[in-house]
């Protein structure tokens, strides 16, 4: 399935209808073992379009012995329920963001310090090698399984109703709407922000009510979540990177016979592959759909947010943090010191 503005924009339209319900690929009663994927994207999303593909594949290779019911839009609870849940056995898989992971494994959110990776040329890289296989590791210490590909969110950029951010100075007192994760809370803290962590299926409506003024998202959330609809401006600051880990129950995973967990972690593994090129697509032209929805966008400098975070003591503090080794992998990936 090709994936872009058009698939995406059409499904959105249907999107409150379509996610009361799970994707279901055939009757639970048919297959040996039922597993739930729950995650907090719209059934319009890529990763969901992917997904949605990779499931039917695994049912196919199968023989049918294996189903996974895809649960979207935070249907099953928002991220911090749905990782207990992960944990626990309630849902066998979840993707979750390495940021928000970090309140469970800290060195996950290592692939998020702020304006680390320059662009995609140095994320992929990295989180195929040796940084994604550091954070596995982390992660998998905290007994949970995490497929091999991490899948694309994209390069965050801030909104905002109030106007835009063009230099540090703009993010004084500004209130705006962060995920779960120290690493997020840390960093506006040191542009002297405001911000309130708040699970994504809470976001819109803080947005509308003005619990917030802003919120900083990947291009392709503004558009399927439609936050165009209680935010006015973009500001284009690349100031994260992100992506979608799958994390499996261990006790589930390890009941699979090792040639249904081949097929699985193959099929799930080349759709991540899929969703990444549909992301950076779909990231890179959507500006002139979100324009179209009334929003205005500006391209900031970033050098001075750098150097805003360096003088704060940001980078100094999360490499005493993280300690010198995983310190050393994230520079050895972004081919830069950043202290």
């Amino acid at each position: 399935m090709k994936v872009n503005r058009r698939t995406l924009l059409l499904g959105a339209a249907t999107a409150g209808i379509a996610t009361q319900f799970a994707i279901r690929t055939r009757p639970a009663h048919a297959a040996e073992f039922t597993y739930k994927f729950a995650n907090n994207q719209t059934l319009t999303h890529p990763m969901n379009v992917r997904a949605k593909e990779a499931v039917a594949k695994i049912l196919e290779e199968s023989s049918g012995r294996v189903a996974i019911n895809i649960f979207p839009s935070s249907q099953l609870g928002a991220d911090t329920d749905m990782l207990g849940q992960v944990r626990s056995g309630g849902v066998e898989f979840f993707s979750l963001s390495p940021l928000i992971l970090s309140t469970l494994v800290p060195n996950a959110s290592l692939s998020g310090i702020g304006f680390a990776f320059p662009n995609y040329d140095a994320v992929w890289p990295a989180m195929d090698g040796d940084l994604g296989t550091y954070v596995r590791g982390e992660i998998a210490k905290k007994g949970l399984v995490t497929l091999d590909k991490i899948w694309d969110n994209g390069f965050r950029q801030i909104s905002s109703s109030k106007g835009p951010i063009a230099t540090p100075a703009d993010l004084k007192s500004f209130k705006i709407r962060v995920p779960v994760s120290p690493l997020w809370t840390s960093m506006f803290s040191a542009f002297g922000a405001a911000p309130a962590s708040i699970n994504f299926a809470e976001t819109y409506t803080a947005l509308q009510t003005g619990v917030v003024d802003g919120q900083e998202n990947p291009l392709a959330i503004l558009s399927t979540a439609k936050l165009y609809e209680v935010q006015k401006f973009v500001s284009m600051t690349n100031h994260m990177w992100d992506g979608f880990w799958i994390l499996a129950n261990r006790r589930a995973w390890e009941a699979l016979p090792d040639d249904m967990k081949d097929i699985v972690s193959r099929n799930f593994n080349a759709a991540a592959e899929l969703e990444r090129k549909d992301v950076m697509a779909l990231n890179q032209s959507l500006r002139g759909d979100l324009e179209g929805h009334g929003m205005t966008f500006n391209v900031p400098d970033p050098v001075p947010f750098q150097e805003k975070l360096r003088s704060a003591n940001f980078y100094s503090d999360w490499k005493g943090k993280y300690g010198d080794e995983a310190w050393a992998i994230l520079e050895k990936a972004v081919g830069k010191s950043l202290t």
